[in-house]
């Protein structure tokens, strides 16, 4: 005689995706990955605008600045804040529209994760953009021939600008529509409690 193992029943909900727990566990992955992924962008746009020192070759594969004093270095800085604080709205602005606003704390919680990852994706797609072509021009042109340096974020704390922003801007939107919630949930309540009372305003049902 073989026992049979019972199967969840969707009516009484005990199947795990089913769950509430289960739901905000893969809303909070999507933001996260979602949020991650727009780091890529975001490096590329770094690359783009970000000014790089210039160089001037000494030696067949090696180069010095050209002035040592630029300030480039911390332009570049300051435009890596600059992307990060756009993306961090950004993704606080649309994590929580579609998922924080649904699922709670464990979607911010994602999406706080997903804006850290993705100063560090923009951080490394960044540094490495026209790294290869820099290389080839290091090691092929002349001495007194010039270059542009590659791109290196030199303030380390300039990677909690997105998280930052992203917090800011999920929090800033909840603050906002949260009342409207709230009033619509005391509403709610004072509904049901005016549906218990009954019209003769006597709770529940007598039994003589």
């Amino acid at each position: 005689m073989h026992a049979q193992t019972p199967l969840p029943d969707p009516a009484h909900g005990d199947g795990a995706v089913s769950s509430p727990l289960a739901r905000s566990g893969v809303a909070a992955l999507a933001v996260a990955a979602g949020t991650a992924l727009l780091g890529v962008a975001a490096g590329f746009g770094w690359a783009a605008v970000a000014p790089r020192p210039l160089l001037v070759m000494t030696a067949p594969g090696a180069a010095e600045l050209v002035n040592s004093e630029t300030s480039a270095f911390i332009a570049a800085d300051a435009a890596f804040c600059l992307v990060a604080l756009a993306g961090g709205v950004l993704s606080g602005v649309l994590g929580y529209l579609l998922a924080v606003r649904r699922h709670g704390p464990l979607a911010m919680a994602g999406l706080l994760a997903g804006a850290l990852a993705a100063a560090f994706v923009t951080r490394w797609v960044g540094e490495r953009s026209g790294l290869a072509g820099f290389h080839h021009l290091l090691a092929t042109l002349p001495a007194g021939a010039r270059l542009r340096d590659t791109l290196t974020l030199g303030a380390s704390g300039a990677l909690a600008f997105w998280p930052l922003a992203a917090g800011l801007a999920a929090g800033a939107l909840e603050l906002l529509l949260s009342p409207g919630r709230h009033r619509a949930a005391r509403g709610a309540h004072a509904a049901g409690a005016r549906y218990l009372d009954g019209p003769a305003g006597g709770r529940g049902a007598s039994i003589d």
